[in-house]
């Protein structure tokens, strides 16, 4: 296929939506969503099997944009995804995706303390509903989210989905949905149970595949054997190579905590995240991560699929993952959307057995490094490049991101470039602030207002 036809003109979207497309930086589609977005738009029903990182949440996103009815205010997709992370992230793509029209309505149903604002929100009507199965089948038993007309049914990160529930509970969903609709499937992994699921939800469904060779070909895979001096092969890697963004993958929350601890010790600013946290400080957690605020996230498993942190510069496995699929799945968090990445791995003379399926797998050779390439630890300068500020208010206050940055900008007289990524959720938002800047703009927007509306601000 020619270079030409990977362009998004080809597949006849709308002239608004490449526009939106160019400014948000997709230029060329990637394999899932030049093969399959020709299926979405002419409605087949759809099997996408692809690694987080494809560009998959783009390509059905797409595909329900260009079927939205603006003047109908029912739900006309539902998409359905295995974690309350998940279910914002993939309404954040949507919505950035949709910016070409501001009448778009995205709404996350996933439980927590949000949830009463999300009911109110859903009888005042939304176009698109993105949520956990066991909140969607609650409401739509109370009849509080309707779906006789809904258009689109998606199931993101099925694999996971059946994972967590059964066959039973996802076709009991789509029994309150027309026959006529159109199902999407999206999986890192092909099961039984996934053809199960096609079976019963889906007719003549068009399937395609990426493999994983394809999808980690901008990553540069090193690997590292190391003995009893982990904690030292650490230190070097994070020295010698001094990432902008970086993820640690541990195997357990035990190796987690003294990984963090560690990097403490070393005075090396980190954030870690594992399931024993709760929501709100996970959700926060990758809020800082995600807008600079924290260089480094050390992680368990929870984070590598499912999670959409952008541009991570670089991955590290502490630990190597006994599966070679969570291999993938981990060093996918880096080198996305055709952007170049560093994977580094450590393992030990037990592990090589391991190391030989992953190249197996994905058909490269693994190349292992000599730790005594790097240069030794010394002092590792990796301070984070941003603040975050917390606010009081969010979607159901009418916030958009463009309300605090003329907050921020017009009346604190902060500069463009001072201001990183904002983040608008249900009942708060949070912003990215320069260091120096910090209590010069949590001071002016508490003496100040935004969008007309005093609310509280603070360093979060």
């Amino acid at each position: 296929m020619s270079d030409t036809s990977k362009d998004f003109k080809s597949v006849g979207l709308s002239k608004p939506m490449l526009e939106n497309l160019k400014s948000l930086g997709y230029f060329k589609m990637t394999p899932i969503q030049e093969k399959g977005l020709p299926f979405i738009l002419s409605n087949r029903d759809f099997i996408g099997q692809a690694n987080t990182g494809s560009g998959k949440t783009a390509a059905f996103a797409l595909g329900i944009l260009a079927k939205l009815d603006l003047t109908n205010h029912m739900p006309q997709a539902l998409v359905l995804v295995p974690t309350r992370e998940l279910a914002e992230q993939v309404a954040g793509e949507i919505r950035r995706l949709g910016r070409f029209t501001s009448n778009i309505k995205v709404l996350t149903i996933s439980g927590g303390v949000e949830e009463h604002h999300k009911i109110k929100s859903l009888r005042q009507g939304a176009h698109i509903v993105v949520g956990t199965p066991g909140r969607i089948t609650k409401l739509l038993k109370t009849g509080v989210l309707i779906t006789c007309d809904l258009k689109v049914l998606v199931l993101d990160e099925a694999d996971r989905l059946l994972e967590m529930g059964t066959v039973a509970e996802i076709n009991h969903i789509a029994s309150f949905t027309p026959t006529d609709r159109q199902t999407m499937l999206f999986s890192a992994t092909f099961p039984n149970g996934i053809k199960t699921l096609s079976a019963s939800l889906q007719e003549d469904a068009a399937q395609v595949t990426i493999d994983s060779q394809h999808q980690t070909g901008t990553i540069k895979q090193l690997f590292f054997k190391v003995e009893n001096e982990k904690n030292d092969a650490l230190l070097r890697l994070l020295a010698h190579y001094c990432p902008q963004s970086c993820i640690i993958f541990c195997n357990s929350r035990e190796t987690c905590n003294k990984v963090a601890g560690l990097l403490r010790t070393k005075k090396i600013d980190s954030l870690q995240i594992h399931s024993d946290l709760e929501q709100q400080e996970r959700t926060l957690i990758l809020i800082k991560f995600d807008n600079k605020s924290c260089r480094i996230m050390v992680a368990t498993d929870l984070a590598s699929r499912g999670l959409d942190v952008k541009n991570v510069s670089m991955v590290i496995n502490y630990d190597l993952p006994s599966d070679h699929e969570l291999y993938v799945h981990r060093i996918g968090r880096t080198g996305r959307a055709g952007q170049e990445g560093i994977a580094l791995s450590l393992y030990t003379h037990q592990e090589r057995a391991i190391l030989r399926t992953i190249g197996e797998y994905l058909k490269i050779d693994c190349a292992t490094m000599d730790l005594n390439s790097l240069k030794k630890f010394k002092d590792i300068v990796m301070r984070p490049f941003m603040s975050t500020i917390y606010i009081s208010g969010g979607r159901k206050d009418n916030i958009r991101p463009g309300d605090i940055l003329g907050a921020l900008t017009k009346d604190a007289g902060l500069k463009p470039e001072e201001v990183g990524k904002i983040h608008i959720l249900e009942v708060n938002s949070y912003a990215a602030i320069s260091h120096d800047r910090l209590e010069h703009a949590i001071g002016h927007l508490n003496a100040g207002k935004i969008k007309g509306k005093k609310f509280r601000v603070g360093k979060a």
